[in-house]
């Protein structure tokens, strides 16, 4: 028997228009770039002025200091060109007296490699956006859930979070070993796996670095050996095996002490005058450069007579395609401007002063409920999105911090006590390491409260190995 029923419910769902904003939010400055010049090469209604961004580079580069006033004062210079063009490439005044050598990303060459893999077209696409996700050292820190959303917005295809674990095993199996491992321990045990493992030494390393990895990091060495089955000869031996082994896939090897500037274009400039007020500018402005041709603009508004239906439907939709595009842009440099400066009030003290310690906790939905947006708009406009201070250009994404409670019944950000924990690592008696437990107390004496597993955890955060391994690879 056939029934109707009718029923009402509330359900959530997000339009086309917003999955494109959302794309924009999440755009950096040289993407926002080629998607503006894209839509203006696509939509004849859209145009773009770039005769005031060369008027904006002209005005700065008139503000810049002039290095000479005349020829004459250019042509008896004693300072030569080559040392002028060495300031681009080195972060110190230091400027070496030996030629440039040529240098090639790791990730480059990494990209090269993963061609000869047996990787269809999209998985070498996916490949190609994972290994730029590589972290300096050769780490692939950031989740594959975080990553899968990050494409399937960026790219505007569904990603699922199964299709890049099979990309991570591909890359896992590139040269350096160990490369795209997500911590120290993996990275241990991708080198371990390309060994023989029928040596027994091999095969108790495995074990020891699957399943006791965290009595081995709290140095419980009679749990160790009692699980295993071995003798404290043994042992050493393993532990001897795993101290031969690299922690980083990438090792930070600088030859000549030649550091290459790695150039990032912010998208704020933060600037902090004498009286400590601070300013936030967008690096560029790209709204007040695009327009809508107004002669085109009439023809649409007019279109009631002509005879042309197809031609007038086309204009029609280029016509509310383009005022969409120019408010939506607009609507991303207001929404960044206002998540900027509600970040700057917050962080007021750490804006001005530069000092980690100074940077409070710190999480998406303070900001969101301060600005008034849903918190996913925050995260994508924090994302991939940088700011240039005077104490160099910094990562919005890291500005972001949970806070734990001293003993002051004061809020501290974790950053305070990671930056507390790596001055003291840094400082240690390299053939006397530090235990957790030390690490407790040593932190207890600063006024930081923490148990030895909060410091166990921000130090595997920080890719630090256990005092055992620290003393071995001292």
């Amino acid at each position: 028997m056939l029934s109707q029923i009718q029923t009402q419910k509330q359900q959530l769902k997000i339009l086309p228009q917003q999955i494109q904003m959302l794309n924009i939010f999440h755009l950096n400055v040289l993407e926002l770039d080629q998607r503006i010049q894209d839509e203006v090469d696509e939509n004849p209604l859209l145009e773009k002025n770039d005769e005031e961004d060369s008027q904006n580079a002209d005005k700065l580069a008139k503000e810049a200091v002039q290095d000479f006033q005349d020829w004459e004062e250019h042509g008896y210079d004693d300072i030569p060109d080559y040392k002028t063009e060495y300031e681009n490439y080195f972060n110190s005044e230091a400027i070496p007296n030996i030629p440039i050598k040529a240098s090639t990303d790791f990730r480059e060459v990494l990209k090269d490699q993963i061609r000869y893999s047996e990787l269809n077209k999209r998985q070498l696409h996916l490949a190609d956006y994972m290994i730029d996700c590589l972290s300096g050292n050769g780490f692939l820190l950031q989740n594959i859930e975080d990553m899968a959303d990050d494409l399937s917005f960026k790219e505007g295809m569904i990603v699922e979070p199964g299709e890049l674990v099979d990309v991570v095993k591909a890359i896992q199996l590139l040269e350096p070993v160990g490369i795209g491992a997500k911590n120290a321990r993996e990275c241990l045990l991708i080198q371990l796996h390309r060994f023989d493992k029928k040596g027994p030494d091999v095969k108790k390393a495995i074990q020891l670095l699957e399943h006791h990895y965290s009595d081995l990091s709290h140095r419980n060495m009679d749990k160790i050996m009692e699980a295993l089955e071995i003798e404290e000869d043994e042992l050493k031996i393993i532990l001897k095996l795993l101290s031969s082994l690299k922690m980083k896939p990438i090792l930070e090897e600088i030859e000549g002490n030649l550091n290459v500037n790695n150039n990032i274009l912010p998208d704020f400039i933060l600037t902090v005058n004498e009286e400590e007020n601070i300013e936030v500018n967008l690096f560029k402005s790209r709204s007040s450069s695009l327009y809508i041709n107004q002669s085109l603009m009439e023809t649409v508004h007019n279109s009631s007579l002509t005879r042309n239906k197809s031609a007038t439907q086309y204009l029609k939709s280029k016509l509310n395609s383009a005022q969409w595009f120019v408010n939506a842009i607009k609507q991303r440099e207001s929404t960044m401007m206002q998540i900027m400066r509600a970040m700057v009030e917050l962080q007021r003290e750490y804006f001005i002063y530069g000092d980690v310690s100074l940077l409070k906790p710190m999480i998406l939905k303070n900001i969101a409920d301060k600005v008034g947006v849903d918190i996913s708009t925050v995260s994508r406009v924090t994302s991939n999105k940088y700011v240039d201070t005077p104490f160099g250009i910094i990562l919005l994404k890291n500005l972001f911090t949970e806070g734990i409670i001293n003993k002051e019944g004061e809020v501290i950000s974790n950053r305070v006590i990671q930056s507390a924990i790596e001055g003291v690592i840094e400082k240690e008696d390299k053939a006397n390491p530090f235990t957790d437990q030390q690490l407790v107390t040593i932190l207890a004496t600063k006024g930081i409260i923490v148990a030895r597993r909060t410091i166990a955890k921000y130090r595997e955060q920080l890719q630090i190995p256990v005092a055992q391994l620290r003393r071995m690879w001292a």
